[in-house]
């Protein structure tokens, strides 16, 4: 014969649940259909400084000094005990007396075995004062970094704005035509970083709009270099792309240099065309490209090894994991750096209007 199971009485069951109750590290409470406390356990009267022994009987409302007494909890406990919902989650303040407030979780649930009818809400109250308090300072310390930061790009374009002046002013001044030069190209230099600064300074922590970005960049090269806009254009055309603080940098940089390349050498003795600056990118590639339609690469090897500025790019696009090609678009200079992708690839995300830029 099998063994027959036991059933033990509801008393002895019920009993069990409210010794278990009682003697629980977590703050919990057993009430009735009537929010009545059946029991508390030791936790949960340590927590809020109540005597275990006043509190069994007392409505949950009634405890204490009457700081449980939140209408909106009330509700929602009475609806538990009815069946029609359970409390999860449920966030609040208490206030005791003198003490400073607590901010308190709390979750209900009726119990599927109610004994004689005595015990019909299991709550849990959970203490998140010091995660919220330590939230805060996160949030309060995140935003005066973030406040600090602005101000430093701020200061540090104002700077750089000063020392461009500078350089303008001593390129006046000097005799000798090849120093002249190299002062107008730190001046250039400066300016676009300058500029650079002054677009992070401006736009929003995180992630950076390339679109905004890299126009603006473009516009100010533009407004500093271009003496005639009816005879040399500068145009941008820019995805939707969203990258970091960093990577923006890096690619403004990149942007200048060669814009600046194009400037000096692509339209020698006051000839005009247009330089594109175009970006495009896809999930897990990205494709940047600068063309002009000038006069071409050069003819000789000497004169295609490049200067500081070919230096800086190619040091940037190394840093960006991106390779970098210079093509000879005839007529014009097409310079490319691709990251993830493939030839045929980047040619379809360069392609508008029905022309392919590579």
């Amino acid at each position: 014969m099998a063994p027959s199971s036991t059933v033990a009485p509801p008393e002895l069951a019920l009993g069990l649940a409210l010794a278990v109750i009682s003697t629980s590290d977590a703050p919990l409470l057993l009430l009735d259909q009537e929010l009545s406390v059946v029991v508390a356990s030791r936790s949960f009267c340590r927590a809020f400084q109540l005597d275990p022994a006043r509190i069994v009987g007392q409505q949950m409302g009634m405890i204490g000094a009457g700081e449980w007494k939140v209408p909106q909890l009330d509700g929602l406990l009475r609806a538990t005990a009815s069946g029609f919902a359970e409390v999860e989650g449920y966030e609040m303040t208490l206030q005791r007396g003198a003490n400073d407030p607590r901010r308190l979780i709390i979750n209900a649930h009726k119990l599927a075995y109610t004994g004689a009818g005595e015990a019909q809400i299991l709550l849990s109250v959970t203490d998140v004062t010091d995660a919220r308090r330590s939230e805060k300072q996160k949030d309060d310390l995140l935003r005066e970094k973030a406040i600090l930061l602005q101000e430093l790009q701020h200061r540090v374009a104002n700077s750089l704005q000063i020392i461009a002046s500078i350089l303008m002013q001593s390129a006046r001044k000097v005799q000798s035509e090849e120093t002249r030069g190299h002062l107008q190209d730190a001046h250039s230099r400066v300016m676009s970083i300058a500029s650079l600064q002054q677009q992070l300074a401006t736009s929003q922590l995180g992630r950076v709009p390339l679109r905004g970005y890299l126009t603006n960049l473009c516009r100010s090269i533009a407004a500093s270099m271009i003496p005639d806009h009816t005879l040399l254009m500068l145009e941008t055309e820019i995805d939707d792309s969203t990258v970091d603080a960093d990577m923006s940098i890096s690619l403004g940089l990149i942007v200048t240099e060669l814009v600046i390349n194009s400037l000096k050498h692509a339209y020698p003795d006051g000839q005009g065309g247009k330089i594109k600056v175009t970006y495009r990118a896809g999930e897990t590639e990205w494709a940047l490209n600068v063309s002009d339609d000038g006069i071409g690469m050069p003819s000789t090897a000497a004169d295609t090894k490049g200067g500081l500025g070919t230096s800086i790019v190619k040091a940037i696009a190394q840093q960006l994991d991106a390779e970098i090609s210079f093509t000879d678009a005839q007529p014009g200079t097409v310079v490319t750096l691709r990251h993830g992708l493939g030839v045929a690839a980047e040619r379809k995300m360069l392609q508008t209007d029905g022309i392919a830029y590579i």
